[in-house]
């Protein structure tokens, strides 16, 4: 079967007269998927159907036809049109429609967003990737497999701002298992890049945490970052894994990690020289793997730490003598280093600039401020929120055939009447 003028009025004919109400739509989609073959066949000749739909009217039509029209091989001269065309139909479809056909959706997103690496120009692509999981999404609770992609734009032009963004949102529903380990790992980069370490320490987390048949790339670099953002934010590392951690995790990730393990051993020696002279002696493995720059910000850290745990001991000291004990070349670094941390709140002290003089102090906060009750109200409203949801994904949980089954299975792996057999000592 050949696209001729017949079928293409038919084809056009059908779009423009069952775009209306939800019911013709289903009637349209059955219709475009039987004429998906014929569609990648004459893909060639197809594009100036698209001049005839009106995108954000036609909106599954011409996406079954865009979709087409973008699956050929295009040279880099045509990837700057492809690109627009794409950016154009997702900023005005409507997304009702395109719900529709979601695989063919992501399929024109994921065109766009190769074709922006090909040009070099990630930022092209990141608004209309991030329009488009808003189209794509039920709700901001759903994990679209565009998450990662778009975070992956958001990494290589350095928009980290527009990342988070989308990581503000909380996450509870997972398309594909593989999307939430990038999506976490990409947005821990994100975050890194932000220097907001907390969040990038959750997002690790449960790259590293989360349940894995084999070990993955994916986890062993997100290891490795994870201890290296544990040293900067905690200034320590926990070894032992959590029980939830997936076996394969708990056997594995350490022996592809060794040299980060070695860095926290001299980390926890408290002396900059040591872990000057480890870095030092490896840097080409830290580089090759991309994180010196976060190793740097390890060895920075140390001096934030030394300062910290002079707090514990001294209720004034000198700028010198704080120079001296950290190991900082002059008193004018230890007082850059005591306003940078005071500023950031990670101490409380004064600086008495006639004499070089630093005074510890308490922690100021009590409690009782307008803003610091909003905000444990906020913390009390969404914890309940979490508390419900969770209430709710275990009711479905204990409801699900396949959950039921595979509880039924462990079951009968037990013999009650092995009972009989327990040492006497513990019979009652």
């Amino acid at each position: 079967m050949n696209l001729n003028m017949n079928s293409v009025e038919s084809l056009v004919a059908q779009i423009q007269g069952l775009s209306g109400n939800i019911g013709e739509l289903t009637q349209l989609r059955n219709y475009l998927k039987q004429c998906d073959d014929l569609l990648r066949t004459e893909s060639t000749r197809l594009a100036p159907l698209l001049t005839e739909l009106d995108p954000s009217v036609h909106s599954l039509g011409y996406l079954y036809i865009l979709e087409a029209c973008t699956s050929a091989t295009v040279s880099k001269d045509q990837a700057n049109e492809l690109v627009l065309s794409v950016a154009r139909f997702i900023n005005v479809c409507a997304a009702d429609q395109i719900r529709l056909a979601p695989e063919k959706f992501i399929s024109i997103c994921k065109r766009l967003k190769e074709q922006v690496v090909l040009l070099e120009d990630p930022m092209r692509g990141v608004a209309p990737l991030l329009t488009s999981i808003r189209k794509l999404q039920s709700s901001t609770e759903q994990l679209t497999t565009l998450h990662p992609d778009f975070l992956l734009l958001c990494l290589m032009s350095k928009c980290y701002k527009t990342g988070l963004s989308v990581l503000e949102d909380d996450v509870f529903e997972v398309d594909q298992p593989r999307d939430l380990f990038l999506y976490c790992y990409y947005g821990g980069m994100i975050c890194i890049g932000q220097k907001k370490f907390r969040k990038a320490l959750e997002l690790l987390h449960n790259v590293v945490t989360a349940p894995m048949p084999i070990i993955s790339a994916i986890a062993v670099e997100a290891f490795k970052k994870y201890i290296l953002v544990s040293l900067i934010h905690l200034g320590q590392f926990a070894t032992s894994f959590p029980k939830y951690t997936s076996s394969a995790a708990q056997r594995n990730l350490k022996n592809f990690s060794q040299s980060y393990l070695d860095l926290v051993n001299s980390y926890s020696t408290g002396k900059v020289s040591d872990v000057e002279n480890y870095v030092q002696n490896n840097k080409d493995k830290f580089e090759s793997d991309n994180n010196l720059g976060l190793v740097k910000q390890v060895v920075s850290s140390m001096y934030k730490r030394n300062i910290q745990r002079l707090t514990q001991t001294y209720l004034t000291l000198s700028l010198q003598d704080i120079a001296n004990t950290v190991q900082l070349n002059s008193a004018k670094e230890a007082e850059m280093h005591v306003l940078q941390m005071i500023q950031e709140g990670d101490i409380y002290a004064t600086i008495n600039q006639k004499d070089g003089m630093v005074r510890f102090l308490e922690d100021p906060e009590q409690y009782k401020t307008c803003e610091m009750i909003e905000r444990l109200d906020f913390s009390i409203q969404r914890i309940m929120m979490l508390s419900k949801k969770v209430t709710t994904m275990n009711e479905v949980m204990s409801c699900d055939p396949s959950y039921l089954g595979k509880v039924g299975r462990e079951r009968q792996r037990f013999d009650y009447d092995d009972f009989d057999t327990v040492p006497s000592k513990f019979n009652l």
